[in-house]
Formats: C-alpha cells, structure tokens, sequence
C-alpha cells in the first residue's frame, strides 16, 4: 500500500505532463508560442508538442479572411461640409508573429488608419465628387491600408464605403433637385409623346388626303373614259346606220334636258337651238305634205330664225 500511493502520484505526474506537452491546433489557426516569455514560434494546424512548464500559448489568431464594419466617421470635405462615412474592411492575417507582436491592437490601428486615410482624400474632394467617386476612394485606400499593414502581418484584400451621408439639410436639398429632374424628364417625355402623336396624326391626315384625292382623280378618269366610249358608239352607230336630220334633232331634244342635271337649277338653252328647231319643223312637216299629196304646193317663203343666245332660266 505504501507503494501504491507513490506511483499513483507519479502516474499522474507523468499524464499531466503528457497532456501539458500535446498542443492540437484546429485548422485555420495559428498559436504562438513563448518559451520563458521570448517567442519560439508558431504552431501548425494538427498535433503539435511543447515542453510543459516552459513553454506556453501566447496568442491564438484565427488567419481566415476577416471583415470588420467600423462606425460612421465625420469627414469634412474640400466645400466644408460633414459628411459622416461608413466602412467595411475584408483582411487577412498573413504572418500571426507580427499580428501579435508588431502592433498592440491591429483592428484599433486599422481603423484609426482608415479615418485617418478618408480625411485626406475627401478634404481634397468637393460633395458631388464624393458621392460619384466611390470606387475612386476604395482603390486609394486599399492601396494606403495595404501598405501601412504589410508590416503588421496583415494583408488588405478589400475596402468599401458602405455609406456616405451628408448633413440633412443637403440631403433635403438633393431630394428636391431629384424631383424636379425627374418632373422635368416626365415633362420632356410628356412634350415628346405629344409631337409624336400631332406627327402620326398629320400623317394620317395626310395620307388620307392623298389616297381620297387619288380615287376621286381615278373616278373622273374612268368617268371620262366612260362616256369618250359612250360618245364613241354612238358617232359610230349614227355613221353605220346613214341616220337622217329627223332621228337626229329627236336625240338633240331628247338630250337637251340633261344638260342641267349637274348644274345649280338653272336650265342651259344653247345657240343651236333655233337650228335644231328649224330642222326638226322642216322634217316633220315635209313629212305630213308627202302624206296629203301636196307635192305642187308652192313653198313657203324660208325665213331664218334669228339665232338665241344662251342664257339661263330657273328651274
């Protein structure tokens, strides 16, 4: 028994030491490691062994990418106004000795430097030039975060302005000169949607215009030829048949009436018309004498008609 209680104790002695002595570093970790308060070195993902009671864990850095939101900054610009700006970083732990042991608090000096980077390159830049030159701004500060925090064990991957926010009264102003662009883009829209249709409506009209004036055009033709072969027939009809002076005056009389048809009411008599009666009376008459026999009549004395000229009478 009084043995037992001795290797008992060194038996614990000894598994305390064993796991003093294992370190298991998960996977996209980094573990510092100072011997008698100097650093050794870095301990890999996985098994690793140090020598407990000398050896000890200083700082465990996680060397996966990173994203830090900072709080709205004041930055006044070129114009003199405060506008207050909103960051996100996206960093990388490269090198976990120098995170731990170049610089006391990296995210505090990270941020400081960012401030302190917006400062100079708004107060170079007026308000208009600030809010349309945000890709301007992320590249200049990648650029300045990336070089102060190389010695630091810190890689910069990405800086973005999440916001930017000018004081109130600005930004009522800017509303307002939003809406009266976009009143001035409907009137615009309006006035133009107005001419085109005035435009489509004029060609329209137009084209209406055209095509009625063109059928009227191509009624009078077809009338015209309408009665030019009307008129044809019947010189070619009264020529073959031999028509004598009585059917002619018949169809002169026949046809007088319907001069007036296309007039206002009034009734066309022409010059020609004692002509026509003359010979229509010499016709009819040389007719009824044939008929009673009266071939040794004396003829009357011909008296000519005095000529009428044309005149209108009412309807």
């Amino acid at each position: 028994m009084e043995l037992l209680v001795p290797l008992a104790v060194l038996a614990v002695l000894i598994a305390f030491l064993v796991a003093s002595s294992i370190r298991i570093v998960p996977q996209a970790r980094r573990y510092n490691i100072e011997r008698f308060g100097r650093y050794q070195r870095t301990l890999q993902p996985g098994l690793n062994l140090i020598i407990p009671l000398v050896d000890r864990v200083n700082t465990r850095l996680d060397v996966r990418e990173h994203v830090y939101s900072s709080d709205p900054k004041p930055v006044i610009t070129e114009d003199n106004l405060v506008v207050a700006i909103d960051t996100v970083l996206y960093y990388q732990i490269t090198d976990p000795r120098a995170a731990a042991y170049e610089v006391t608090n990296y995210l505090q000096a990270i941020d400081q430097l960012t401030v302190t980077t917006l400062r100079n390159l708004i107060g170079s830049m007026d308000l208009e030039s600030t809010l349309t030159s945000r890709e301007t701004i992320n590249v200049r500060l990648r650029e300045v975060l990336d070089e102060a925090t190389g010695k630091w064990g810190i890689r910069v991957n990405r800086v973005e302005i999440k916001a930017i926010d000018p004081p109130r009264s600005i930004q009522e102003a800017m509303e307002k000169q939003m809406r009266a662009e976009r009143d001035k883009r409907a009137v615009i829209l309006q006035a133009e949607g107005q001419r085109q249709a005035l435009i489509l409506t004029a060609e329209g009209t137009r084209n209406k215009l055209i095509l009625e004036a063109e059928g009227r055009q191509q009624a009078k033709v077809l009338d015209a030829d309408g009665e030019a072969r009307a008129l044809e027939r019947v010189f070619q009809a009264v020529h073959a048949n031999d028509a004598d002076p009585q059917v002619l005056a018949y169809k002169y009389l026949e046809m007088l009436p319907r001069l007036a048809e296309h007039g206002n009411g009034y009734f066309v008599i022409p010059g020609e018309l004692s002509e026509a009666m003359r010979t229509v009376t010499s016709a009819f008459t040389g007719d009824r004498g044939s008929e009673r026999g009266d071939v040794d009549a004396p003829a009357e004395p011909q008296v000519e008609a005095p000529q009428v000229r044309p005149h209108t009478l009412g309807a």
